[in-house]
């Protein structure tokens, strides 16, 4: 055709390939649906993690529990005469000295094998026996020399019971530089319950402590936490991992467990015992003296107390523990109790009064809060003027338990879950046994006009904080 060129066999249909437009709407609504389902199966994961993990673990690897701890129920102290004679020795007993080779002297009041060991020590220091100095170099050797316990078997010397624990805060100065400051308090091992030693100590100097350790030997320093504190005495048990200390240590030739005494007989006055800690003010001082009176009772919401005075002059600060020479610990050592009179005395809780608030500590558990204070009712009350045995209410916390039940001043306590209480110690001992939470049931005689009445209340008691 005219005009017009013939196509070319070679030419090809091209064709223009547009680029389909983006749904932004739709890649917005995928993007957010895509993370929605990360973070679901994220979440899922950690959970299940989470829940398994523990499970799992403890398949694998079962922790330890730690065993509770209880301390034998007190016995009343045996005489010096039943103790001697228990340790007088079956096998082979020495022949009775002739009436004219006994010695005069009169017997020391705590008998036993480590008296017979300070009898010995005198004995090879006859030149020294008159000289009081000699006599308490002798006593001195008691902390190093191995005790015999009753069954035969050994412990450790006194020197091995006390330890330090000390606790740690952080300062910062004028340029912003951390230093660090510690304060230090004696302790003593009383208990090992398989995962944990526990160690018994004033908290006083520890209350504003940021960390805490335990320093033993060579001054090496273990980590250590709080356990339990009771804010009435002031008192802690402090924990320290049981694989966090050496295992030579462990020996029976190493850290001592201490054994709880008694404090329950009457006649303490003339005790021998020896003061360890910080009895006159500085670390590892030690005191030797005699328990001079036993008869001071303290008292507070829920508890009393037996104080213990010895003849030992020692700071107003000490701090530590009374040991008899049996190496048992029957006090501890407290401050500011006997006002400014006797500043320096050297004074104690009765180990058998704070027996079970240590137990509570060592187990963690919370004390029993029922608010109320109370004396006993003495003879002449109950006989001449009528007033029923038990513990007589004296105060009540404001909004205690005791109080929000109805409990009045002038109540006499006679039963608490079926117990009868026949003194206000009865009451203080039963109510330790209890934890907070738990529901008593209270039998109190209440006067009224000219005779007393019963009545029953049902309390649930609350928790001591502090």
């Amino acid at each position: 055709m005219p005009g017009r060129e013939p196509e070319s066999q070679n030419d090809f249909m091209i064709e223009k390939i547009k680029t389909r437009p983006i749904n932004r709407r739709k890649l917005i609504r995928r993007t957010i649906i895509t993370v929605v389902m990360a973070v679901i199966f994220g979440t899922v994961a950690c959970v299940t993690f989470l829940v398994l993990e523990p499970v799992i673990s403890n398949q694998l690897y079962p922790e330890e529990e730690p065993q509770p701890v209880v301390f034998p129920e007190d016995q009343d102290e045996m005489s010096p005469e039943e103790m001697l004679a228990e340790n007088i020795p079956s096998e082979s007993p020495s022949p009775e000295p002739p009436p004219d080779e006994l010695s005069t002297e009169p017997p020391m009041e705590e008998a036993g094998v480590t008296e017979e060991r300070v009898r010995e020590i005198l004995e090879e220091r006859q030149a020294e026996v008159d000289d009081v100095a000699g006599i308490y170099r002798a006593l001195n050797e008691l902390l190093y020399e191995t005790l015999i316990n009753e069954d035969g078997s050994s412990r450790p010397g006194l020197d091995q019971y006390v330890v330090t624990v000390r606790g740690v805060i952080s300062n910062v100065d004028w340029f912003d530089g951390v230093q660090e400051s510690s304060n230090q308090a004696p302790g003593v091992i009383v208990a090992d319950n398989g995962v944990e030693l526990l160690v018994l100590v004033n908290y006083k100097a520890l209350e504003a402590a940021e960390s805490l350790v335990l320093v033993l030997r060579d001054n090496y320093q273990v980590p250590a936490q709080l356990k339990g504190l009771d804010p009435d005495t002031n008192l802690a048990v402090i924990a320290v991992e049981r694989n966090a200390v050496p295992a030579e240590w462990m020996e029976a030739d190493g850290l001592a467990v201490a054994q709880l005494g008694s404090t329950g007989a009457r006649n303490l006055e003339g005790t021998p015992v020896i003061a360890l800690g910080s009895p006159m003010g500085i670390s590892e001082s030690v005191g030797y003296g005699m328990i001079t009176s036993d008869n001071t009772q303290l008292t507070g919401p829920d508890r009393n107390y037996k104080l213990l005075l010895t003849d030992i002059s020692g700071s107003k600060n000490a701090e530590g523990f009374l040991f008899n020479l049996n190496g048992e610990v029957i006090g501890i050592i407290t401050d500011n109790k006997l006002g400014s009179d006797l500043p320096n005395v050297i004074h104690a809780y009765g180990i058998t009064e704070i027996r079970r608030i240590v137990e509570k500590l060592s187990n963690g558990i919370s004390f029993a809060y029922m608010g109320i204070s109370g004396t006993d009712v003495t003879k002449y009350a109950h006989e001449e003027l009528g007033v029923p045995s038990g513990a007589y209410v004296t105060q009540l916390e404001m909004d205690s338990p005791g109080m929000l039940a109805g409990i009045q001043v002038g109540d006499v306590l006679t039963t608490m879950n079926g117990n009868v209480i026949q003194s206000f110690g009865d009451y203080c001992t039963q109510l330790m046994r209890l934890n907070s939470g738990q529901t008593v049931e209270l039998v109190i005689m209440r006067q009224s006009q000219n005779e007393y009445r019963e009545m029953t209340f049902t309390i649930e008691l609350g928790e001591l904080n502090g």
